[in-house]
C-alpha cells in the first residue's frame, strides 16, 4: 500500500480523457505549452536587457577613463 502502480495512472488518465474529451485536454496541454514558451521568452528579454545596460555602463565607464586621462 501507498505505491502508486501503473495500472492505477492508466484508470486515472481513462477516467480524465472519458470526463474531459481529447479536445479540451489538447487545448490544455496547447495553453500550458503557450505559457511555457511566454515565460522563456519573457526570461530571454530580460536576460537581454541586463547585457545590453552592462554594455551600456561599460562603454560609459571607458569613456569616462578617456577622458580622465586626456585631462591628466
Amino acid at each position: 500500500m501507498g505505491q502508486i502502480g501503473v495500472w492505477q495512472i492508466v484508470i486515472v488518465a481513462v477516467v480524465v480523457v472519458l470526463l474531459f474529451g481529447r479536445g479540451k485536454i489538447s487545448d490544455l496541454m496547447g495553453d500550458v505549452a503557450k505559457g511555457i514558451n511566454s515565460f522563456k521568452k519573457g526570461l530571454k528579454d530580460e536576460e537581454t536587457d541586463v547585457a545590453k545596460t552592462i554594455d551600456q555602463n561599460a562603454s560609459e565607464t571607458v569613456e569616462d577613463i578617456k577622458e580622465k586621462t586626456k585631462t591628466s
